[in-house]
């Protein structure tokens, strides 16, 4: 069947399924890109970086609807999604505090670095355009060195 509400409930049950596969997909290649990374910290954040950025980039509208439709979430749904992205947060929070324990990163505010470096990651959902002056690698690089720079990184 073509028609949408053959297939969703209703847009609370649509905007659901977006925000659900958004934030599943966002999962699923950060947790992969700290695996590929291993215990080096500075690798870890550096991916971590790449992957936040890429996704924002490759996935802008994506990214967009979930990140600012929050506010049309209700009841179970709300709470669901404020869980997955608290989870994803705590990704960057538990890689700029182990990097701090290392004394590899110089930050003294390990847990506001961490927010400043994923909403400036999350960010580029709003403004990216791939007709842009930069390719999303090229960001991603640029990123990555903002954020050694934001964390004290050696």
């Amino acid at each position: 069947m073509p028609g949408l509400y053959h297939h969703y409930a209703s847009k609370q049950a649509l905007l659901v399924a977006i925000v659900s596969h958004a934030m599943d997909d966002l999962w699923r290649r950060s947790t992969t890109a700290l695996e590929e990374a291993g215990d080096d910290v500075r690798r870890r954040l550096d991916l971590l970086v790449e992957c936040l950025v890429l996704f924002h980039a490759h996935r802008r509208d994506l990214a967009f609807i979930a990140s600012s439709e929050i506010r049309s979430l209700t009841g179970e749904a709300r709470t669901t999604y404020i869980a997955a992205r608290d989870r994803q947060q705590r990704l960057m929070d538990h890689v700029i505090e182990d990097g701090v324990a290392r004394r590899v990163f110089t930050t003294p505010y390990p847990r506001e670095a961490a927010r400043a470096v994923v909403t400036m990651c999350t960010g580029v959902s709003q403004w990216y355009r791939a007709e842009g002056e930069h390719t999303p690698q090229a960001l991603a690089e640029r990123y990555r060195a903002m954020v050694r720079m934001t964390v004290g990184a050696s």
